[in-house]
């Protein structure tokens, strides 16, 4: 592996049409950390991972991999490793044949050919044409190409879509791995859940515009508001005192009471000067995606309304291969 380094975009610009795809974009992905790559559907992730892998030119601005443009890369694999369509490889190769070739265009031994389809858990099938792979098995593949020249970089374009649970954690623990390397990780992805057990730091788009640029403890701390959930044996005496110091007390089972605007210390400090005995208090933090939620309600170019009923049986026998345009 060659010196870690980082991605660099400044203020890249990109329009289709009379459409801004990325607007003014600035941002570093630093080496060390897992950075999840957030946003809706069309604020711009995509188009920025394309030009900066050169597959696009931007109208505007600059985007680096070690402070030179992708394109300027020597035996680009060994820099940058990628997977932005895993539905790429032509299906009538077979899994080897597809990464010797990109091997040798490359200047790779052969050699690391086979250390990624065993990596990758493709070793089995490494003679099986492309064709008959699963969407999962694809995507294994497309993540083994971008190990082949055992980059610094990676960018990864939703590396977990059609994994199986066993290959989920594997892709977890994977880029866990890649970054204790020091090496830059990129992850573009829609799973909230994935993302909050994999990603250290977080770049959010929306409309494509940067929405934020944090830690994820960060984001989720300032796109949120404090919760407490507190258990006692004087819940009516409890939420009296919290409601007299201005605070919001909801019921959430017997005995208990969630806190809204409140932190532990704030609770625990109060019940302890009134000789309140609490029983349990948790803090009870939002999650990823309310917090991601919260901070892209207006930005989503795509969104569905609420159904107002329940579907009846005649609903739910309607064609259901309308498509959304």
């Amino acid at each position: 592996m060659t010196t870690a380094t980082s991605i660099d975009v400044h203020e890249l610009t990109k329009d289709y049409g009379s459409v801004r795809a990325v607007d003014g974009l600035t941002f570093r992905v630093e080496p060390g950390r897992v950075t999840g790559f957030l946003g809706p559907n069309g604020a711009g992730k995509s188009t920025t991972m394309r030009m900066v892998l050169g597959l696009d030119r931007p109208d505007s601005g600059t985007a680096t991999v070690g402070d030179r443009p992708y394109r300027e890369h020597d035996e680009p694999l060994r820099h940058v490793g990628a997977l932005l369509d895993a539905g790429a490889a032509h299906g009538a190769r077979t899994a080897r044949d597809h990464l010797l070739c990109l091997a040798l265009s490359n200047r790779l031994p052969a050699s690391r050919v086979d250390a990624v389809l065993e990596e990758s858990g493709l070793a089995a099938a490494a003679k099986r044409r492309i064709r008959t792979f699963s969407l999962g098995m694809r995507q294994r593949l497309g993540i083994a190409a971008a190990l082949l020249g055992d980059p610094p970089v990676l960018m990864l374009d939703e590396p977990a879509n059609g994994l199986d649970p066993e290959g989920i954690i594997w892709i977890r623990t994977l880029m866990k791995r890649l970054a204790g390397e020091g090496r830059t990780v990129l992850v573009s992805s829609h799973l909230m859940a994935e993302t909050a057990l994999t990603a250290d730091h977080l770049v959010v788009l929306g409309r494509g515009r940067l929405l934020a640029d944090m830690s994820m403890e960060a984001f989720i701390r300032e796109h949120s508001r404090p919760r407490v959930r507190v258990r006692t044996t004087e819940p009516e005496r409890l939420r009296a005192e919290l409601t007299r110091t201005g605070l919001t007390v909801e019921p959430d089972g017997p005995d208990h009471w969630t806190v809204d605007g409140a932190t532990p210390e704030q609770v625990g400090t109060l019940a302890a000067q009134h000789g309140i005995p609490v029983l349990e208090l948790v803090d009870d933090k939002a999650s990823l995606e309310q917090a991601y939620l919260r901070l892209t309600a207006d930005e989503a170019e795509f969104t569905a309304s609420a159904p107002t009923s329940a579907p009846t049986s005649e609903d739910e026998n309607v064609n259901t291969t309308k498509q959304e345009v």
